[in-house]
């Protein structure tokens, strides 16, 4: 998938702008690379659109995952978007829903093993059959 239809379908599940959409994808992105370790990190990023990468680019902290829950993960995504939780959620699930299109075989699988138990509220949406059809 390119980088114009990735924000595309990113804004149309959002109901944003592109522009809006670039900010929204940022956001949780920077914060799936601060929660995922360094090698997946690299593994998600070589699939997706290279102006999508920047955000995901590793650093000598990000070898280790940032251990957060789910409630965690949603709050640093509202703060970097400046939204309320209750929007950031559905912007998570807007952005996974495109990776999960975006990346090949099963890479959102082994980027989905690596979050706890209380994620399942955010990813099992995601991984429903027909997720990939949604738009809004």
């Amino acid at each position: 998938m390119n980088y114009d239809t990735f924000v595309d379908q990113v804004a149309q599940r959002t109901g944003t702008s592109t522009q809006r959409a670039v900010d929204l994808i940022q956001a949780t992105l920077a914060t799936l690379a601060d929660r995922l370790t360094g090698g997946e990190v690299l593994d998600l990023a070589v699939q997706l659109p290279e102006p999508l990468r920047l955000p995901l680019r590793p650093t000598p902290d990000t070898e280790a995952a940032d251990r957060f829950g789910a409630g965690e993960f949603v709050a640093r995504v509202a703060r970097r978007a400046q939204i309320e939780e209750p929007a950031a959620r559905a912007v998570i699930g807007a952005v996974f829903t495109t990776i999960r299109e975006a990346v090949a075989g099963g890479e959102f699988d082994e980027l989905v093993v690596q979050l706890p138990r209380d994620y399942r509220d955010i990813v099992e949406p995601v991984m429903a059959p027909g997720a990939t059809v949604r738009r809004r």
